[in-house]
Protein backbone atom coordinates (compact mmCIF):
# COMPACT_ATOMS: atom_id res chain seq x y z
CA UNK A 1 0.00 0.00 0.00
CA UNK A 2 1.36 3.41 -0.91
CA UNK A 3 2.26 5.38 2.14
CA UNK A 4 1.04 8.94 2.52
CA UNK A 5 3.81 11.22 1.24
CA UNK A 6 5.31 13.61 3.74
CA UNK A 7 6.33 17.11 2.83
CA UNK A 8 9.95 18.11 2.82
CA UNK A 9 11.16 20.55 5.40
CA UNK A 10 13.42 23.10 3.82
CA UNK A 11 16.93 23.55 5.27
CA UNK A 12 18.00 26.64 7.11
CA UNK A 13 19.84 29.13 4.94
CA UNK A 14 22.66 31.44 5.90
CA UNK A 15 22.33 35.06 4.89
CA UNK A 16 26.02 34.94 3.94
CA UNK A 17 25.56 32.26 1.30
CA UNK A 18 26.44 33.55 -2.21
CA UNK A 19 23.34 34.29 -4.28
CA UNK A 20 24.12 31.79 -7.07
CA UNK A 21 24.82 28.98 -4.62
CA UNK A 22 21.75 29.86 -2.56
CA UNK A 23 19.47 29.55 -5.58
CA UNK A 24 20.95 26.13 -6.38
CA UNK A 25 20.84 24.76 -2.84
CA UNK A 26 17.25 25.89 -2.26
CA UNK A 27 15.72 23.72 -4.98
CA UNK A 28 13.91 21.58 -2.37
CA UNK A 29 12.25 24.66 -0.96
CA UNK A 30 11.16 25.69 -4.47
CA UNK A 31 9.84 22.19 -5.16
CA UNK A 32 7.85 22.32 -1.92
CA UNK A 33 6.32 25.64 -2.99
CA UNK A 34 5.41 24.19 -6.39
CA UNK A 35 3.65 21.29 -4.67
CA UNK A 36 1.76 23.49 -2.21
CA UNK A 37 0.54 25.77 -5.00
CA UNK A 38 -0.64 22.91 -7.21
CA UNK A 39 2.10 23.53 -9.77
CA UNK A 40 4.04 21.12 -11.90
CA UNK A 41 7.39 20.01 -13.23
CA UNK A 42 8.47 18.86 -16.68
CA UNK A 43 10.25 15.68 -17.64
CA UNK A 44 11.52 13.88 -20.72
CA UNK A 45 12.81 10.37 -21.39
CA UNK A 46 16.62 10.44 -21.17
CA UNK A 47 18.27 10.97 -24.54
CA UNK A 48 19.62 8.17 -26.72
CA UNK A 49 21.19 8.26 -30.17
CA UNK A 50 19.22 7.00 -33.16
CA UNK A 51 21.12 4.91 -35.72
CA UNK A 52 19.39 4.18 -39.02
CA UNK A 53 20.89 2.57 -42.15
CA UNK A 54 21.08 4.62 -45.32
CA UNK A 55 20.07 3.44 -48.78
CA UNK A 56 21.65 0.35 -50.34
CA UNK A 57 23.67 -0.73 -47.35
CA UNK A 58 25.58 2.52 -46.92
CA UNK A 59 27.18 3.56 -43.61
CA UNK A 60 24.92 4.16 -40.65
CA UNK A 61 23.84 7.71 -39.93
CA UNK A 62 23.20 9.19 -36.51
CA UNK A 63 19.85 10.88 -36.02
CA UNK A 64 19.07 12.33 -32.63
CA UNK A 65 15.39 12.42 -31.77
CA UNK A 66 14.17 15.60 -30.08
CA UNK A 67 13.16 15.58 -26.43
CA UNK A 68 9.41 15.71 -25.90
CA UNK A 69 8.78 17.27 -22.50
CA UNK A 70 5.70 16.42 -20.48
CA UNK A 71 4.31 18.92 -17.98
CA UNK A 72 2.74 17.17 -14.97
CA UNK A 73 1.32 18.33 -11.64
CA UNK A 74 3.20 17.47 -8.45
CA UNK A 75 0.76 15.63 -6.16
CA UNK A 76 3.01 14.54 -3.28
CA UNK A 77 6.53 14.70 -1.87
CA UNK A 78 8.62 12.66 0.53
CA UNK A 79 12.34 12.44 1.32
CA UNK A 80 12.84 9.75 -1.33
CA UNK A 81 9.95 10.14 -3.79
CA UNK A 82 8.07 12.65 -5.87
CA UNK A 83 4.49 11.87 -6.89
CA UNK A 84 3.27 13.40 -10.14
CA UNK A 85 0.27 13.04 -12.39
CA UNK A 86 0.47 10.67 -15.30
CA UNK A 87 1.30 12.54 -18.53
CA UNK A 88 -1.41 12.75 -21.13
CA UNK A 89 -2.00 14.05 -24.63
CA UNK A 90 -5.34 15.84 -24.95
CA UNK A 91 -6.85 13.78 -22.14
CA UNK A 92 -5.44 10.44 -23.34
CA UNK A 93 -2.98 8.95 -20.79
CA UNK A 94 0.55 8.22 -22.00
CA UNK A 95 2.28 5.20 -20.52
CA UNK A 96 5.71 5.54 -18.88
CA UNK A 97 7.36 2.19 -18.12
CA UNK A 98 8.74 1.43 -14.66
CA UNK A 99 12.49 2.01 -14.40
CA UNK A 100 12.74 4.32 -17.42
CA UNK A 101 15.43 6.97 -16.93
CA UNK A 102 14.12 10.53 -17.07
CA UNK A 103 15.46 14.07 -17.09
CA UNK A 104 13.28 16.46 -15.10
CA UNK A 105 13.07 20.25 -14.94
CA UNK A 106 11.96 22.48 -12.08
CA UNK A 107 11.07 26.03 -13.16
CA UNK A 108 10.40 28.97 -10.87
CA UNK A 109 10.20 32.28 -12.69
CA UNK A 110 13.38 32.65 -14.75
CA UNK A 111 15.23 30.01 -12.69
CA UNK A 112 15.44 26.40 -13.87
CA UNK A 113 17.01 23.32 -12.34
CA UNK A 114 17.53 19.97 -14.07
CA UNK A 115 18.17 16.55 -12.59
CA UNK A 116 18.20 12.85 -13.43
CA UNK A 117 15.50 10.57 -12.04
CA UNK A 118 13.55 7.44 -12.98
CA UNK A 119 10.09 6.05 -12.57
CA UNK A 120 9.82 3.86 -9.46
CA UNK A 121 6.28 2.68 -10.10
CA UNK A 122 2.65 3.81 -10.16
CA UNK A 123 1.09 6.14 -7.61
CA UNK A 124 -2.44 4.96 -6.81
CA UNK A 125 -5.17 6.55 -4.76
CA UNK A 126 -6.24 10.15 -4.16
CA UNK A 127 -3.71 12.94 -4.00
CA UNK A 128 -3.66 15.95 -1.71
CA UNK A 129 -5.71 17.72 -4.40
CA UNK A 130 -8.55 15.15 -4.41
CA UNK A 131 -9.31 12.03 -6.44
CA UNK A 132 -7.24 11.66 -9.57
CA UNK A 133 -6.12 9.08 -12.11
CA UNK A 134 -3.13 6.90 -11.15
CA UNK A 135 0.09 8.87 -11.30
CA UNK A 136 3.83 8.17 -11.21
CA UNK A 137 6.32 7.74 -8.39
CA UNK A 138 9.64 9.33 -9.34
CA UNK A 139 12.90 8.99 -7.44
CA UNK A 140 13.82 12.15 -5.56
CA UNK A 141 17.26 13.36 -6.68
CA UNK A 142 20.10 13.88 -4.24
CA UNK A 143 21.18 17.00 -6.12
CA UNK A 144 20.12 19.19 -8.99
CA UNK A 145 21.99 21.56 -11.29
CA UNK A 146 20.91 25.06 -12.16
CA UNK A 147 20.58 25.97 -15.84
CA UNK A 148 22.08 29.16 -17.20
CA UNK A 149 19.61 31.48 -18.85
CA UNK A 150 21.23 31.26 -22.28
CA UNK A 151 21.39 27.44 -22.09
CA UNK A 152 18.17 27.07 -20.18
CA UNK A 153 17.80 23.31 -20.80
CA UNK A 154 21.43 22.25 -20.43
CA UNK A 155 23.58 21.13 -17.52
CA UNK A 156 26.93 19.34 -17.26
CA UNK A 157 25.36 15.86 -17.46
CA UNK A 158 22.37 16.40 -19.76
CA UNK A 159 21.02 18.58 -22.53
CA UNK A 160 17.49 18.72 -23.87
CA UNK A 161 16.69 19.53 -27.50
CA UNK A 162 13.16 20.79 -28.06
CA UNK A 163 11.24 19.69 -31.17
CA UNK A 164 11.21 22.25 -33.95
CA UNK A 165 7.82 23.55 -35.00
CA UNK A 166 6.99 25.16 -38.34
CA UNK A 167 4.14 27.66 -37.94
CA UNK A 168 1.81 29.48 -40.30
CA UNK A 169 -0.93 31.96 -39.25
CA UNK A 170 -4.15 30.27 -40.32
CA UNK A 171 -6.34 32.54 -42.47
CA UNK A 172 -9.19 30.15 -43.29
CA UNK A 173 -9.75 27.36 -40.71
CA UNK A 174 -12.06 25.45 -43.04
CA UNK A 175 -9.09 24.81 -45.36
CA UNK A 176 -7.16 22.61 -42.88
CA UNK A 177 -9.01 19.33 -43.46
CA UNK A 178 -7.46 18.54 -46.86
CA UNK A 179 -3.92 19.49 -45.72
CA UNK A 180 -4.15 17.46 -42.49
CA UNK A 181 -5.59 14.48 -44.37
CA UNK A 182 -2.66 14.60 -46.82
CA UNK A 183 -0.27 14.72 -43.87
CA UNK A 184 -1.92 11.70 -42.25
CA UNK A 185 -1.73 9.67 -45.47
CA UNK A 186 1.96 10.50 -45.89
CA UNK A 187 2.90 9.48 -42.35
CA UNK A 188 0.91 6.25 -42.52
CA UNK A 189 2.58 5.39 -45.84
CA UNK A 190 6.02 6.03 -44.38
CA UNK A 191 5.25 3.87 -41.34
CA UNK A 192 4.74 0.93 -43.70
CA UNK A 193 8.01 1.60 -45.52
CA UNK A 194 11.39 0.10 -44.56
CA UNK A 195 13.48 2.50 -42.41
CA UNK A 196 16.10 2.91 -45.14
CA UNK A 197 13.46 4.36 -47.47
CA UNK A 198 12.35 7.10 -45.11
CA UNK A 199 13.60 10.16 -46.93
CA UNK A 200 10.64 12.52 -46.59
CA UNK A 201 11.34 14.05 -43.19
CA UNK A 202 12.22 17.68 -43.89
CA UNK A 203 10.69 18.56 -47.25
CA UNK A 204 7.90 21.18 -47.52
CA UNK A 205 4.33 20.01 -46.96
CA UNK A 206 2.61 18.52 -49.98
CA UNK A 207 -0.47 20.66 -49.34
CA UNK A 208 -0.94 23.85 -47.33
CA UNK A 209 -4.21 25.31 -46.06
CA UNK A 210 -4.97 29.01 -46.53
CA UNK A 211 -2.15 30.52 -44.44
CA UNK A 212 0.08 33.57 -44.10
CA UNK A 213 3.91 33.82 -44.05
CA UNK A 214 5.68 31.08 -42.04
CA UNK A 215 7.76 31.40 -38.87
CA UNK A 216 9.27 28.91 -36.44
CA UNK A 217 9.00 27.90 -32.79
CA UNK A 218 10.00 25.06 -30.47
CA UNK A 219 7.65 22.74 -28.61
CA UNK A 220 8.38 23.54 -24.98
CA UNK A 221 6.08 20.97 -23.36
CA UNK A 222 2.85 19.00 -23.58
CA UNK A 223 0.39 19.12 -20.69
CA UNK A 224 -3.15 18.06 -19.98
CA UNK A 225 -4.53 21.39 -21.16
CA UNK A 226 -2.47 21.87 -24.29
CA UNK A 227 1.09 22.64 -25.35
CA UNK A 228 3.72 25.25 -24.59
CA UNK A 229 5.52 26.96 -27.47
CA UNK A 230 8.74 28.95 -27.39
CA UNK A 231 9.25 31.66 -30.03
CA UNK A 232 12.64 33.33 -30.35
CA UNK A 233 12.98 37.09 -30.13
CA UNK A 234 13.18 37.26 -33.93
CA UNK A 235 9.89 35.38 -34.35
CA UNK A 236 8.01 36.93 -31.41
CA UNK A 237 6.31 39.74 -33.32
CA UNK A 238 4.85 37.36 -35.92
CA UNK A 239 3.56 35.05 -33.19
CA UNK A 240 2.06 37.95 -31.25
CA UNK A 241 -0.22 38.78 -34.19
CA UNK A 242 -1.41 35.19 -34.69
CA UNK A 243 -4.47 33.63 -33.09
CA UNK A 244 -4.80 30.36 -34.96
CA UNK A 245 -1.77 28.43 -36.22
CA UNK A 246 -1.28 25.56 -38.61
CA UNK A 247 1.82 23.78 -37.38
CA UNK A 248 4.16 20.94 -38.30
CA UNK A 249 5.85 19.25 -35.32
CA UNK A 250 9.24 17.71 -36.09
CA UNK A 251 9.31 14.47 -34.10
CA UNK A 252 11.51 12.46 -36.45
CA UNK A 253 12.67 9.72 -36.50
CA UNK A 254 10.04 8.31 -34.09
CA UNK A 255 7.35 9.89 -36.26
CA UNK A 256 8.65 9.56 -39.85
CA UNK A 257 7.50 13.00 -41.11
CA UNK A 258 6.46 16.30 -39.50
CA UNK A 259 3.07 16.01 -37.79
CA UNK A 260 0.56 18.65 -38.94
CA UNK A 261 -2.00 20.04 -36.51
CA UNK A 262 -4.04 23.20 -35.93
CA UNK A 263 -3.62 25.11 -32.66
CA UNK A 264 -5.31 28.06 -30.97
CA UNK A 265 -2.94 30.42 -29.12
CA UNK A 266 -4.02 31.49 -25.65
CA UNK A 267 -1.82 33.23 -23.08
CA UNK A 268 1.47 34.80 -24.18
CA UNK A 269 4.27 36.54 -22.33
CA UNK A 270 7.85 37.65 -22.95
CA UNK A 271 10.76 36.33 -20.89
CA UNK A 272 13.84 38.31 -19.84
CA UNK A 273 15.53 37.55 -23.17
CA UNK A 274 12.47 38.87 -25.11
CA UNK A 275 11.54 35.37 -26.27
CA UNK A 276 7.80 34.74 -26.42
CA UNK A 277 6.31 31.91 -24.36
CA UNK A 278 2.82 30.90 -25.44
CA UNK A 279 0.24 28.38 -24.37
CA UNK A 280 -1.80 26.74 -27.11
CA UNK A 281 -4.51 24.14 -27.45
CA UNK A 282 -4.79 21.77 -30.38
CA UNK A 283 -7.95 22.55 -32.34
CA UNK A 284 -9.91 19.88 -34.23
CA UNK A 285 -13.22 21.67 -34.78
CA UNK A 286 -12.65 21.69 -38.55
CA UNK A 287 -11.27 18.14 -38.82
CA UNK A 288 -12.43 15.94 -35.93
CA UNK A 289 -11.01 12.64 -37.29
CA UNK A 290 -7.51 14.13 -37.13
CA UNK A 291 -7.57 14.20 -33.32
CA UNK A 292 -7.22 10.44 -32.85
CA UNK A 293 -4.37 10.36 -35.36
CA UNK A 294 -2.42 13.13 -33.60
CA UNK A 295 -2.85 11.43 -30.21
CA UNK A 296 -1.67 8.10 -31.66
CA UNK A 297 1.47 9.69 -33.13
CA UNK A 298 2.37 11.43 -29.87
CA UNK A 299 1.89 8.12 -28.05
CA UNK A 300 4.07 6.47 -30.72
CA UNK A 301 6.83 8.98 -29.98
CA UNK A 302 6.61 8.25 -26.24
CA UNK A 303 6.69 4.48 -26.76
CA UNK A 304 9.60 4.49 -29.20
CA UNK A 305 11.70 6.87 -27.10
CA UNK A 306 11.30 4.54 -24.10
CA UNK A 307 12.14 1.49 -26.21
CA UNK A 308 15.39 3.16 -27.31
CA UNK A 309 16.17 4.17 -23.74
CA UNK A 310 15.77 0.60 -22.43
CA UNK A 311 17.76 -0.85 -25.33
CA UNK A 312 20.69 1.56 -24.86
Amino acid sequence: MLRQPRTIAGPQWSNRMPASRSRTERWRECLQQIYERGGGIEFSVARTLEFEPQLEGGPTSTRIAPDLMWRVRVTGLSESEMLVERPNAMGTPVNIEDGVELIAVISVGQNRWMFHTHKLGPADGPSAFGPSAPGLRLAMPSRVERCHRRDFLRISTAELHLPRVECWPLLDPTSVAAAETANRIKILDLEKTAPQLRLGGDEPPALLPDVGPPFTAHLLNIGGGGVGLLFSKAEASAAERARLLWMRLHLMPHVPAPLAVTARLAHKHLDSEQNLLAGAAFEFAWNQPHREFVVSQIARFAERSQFRAKAA
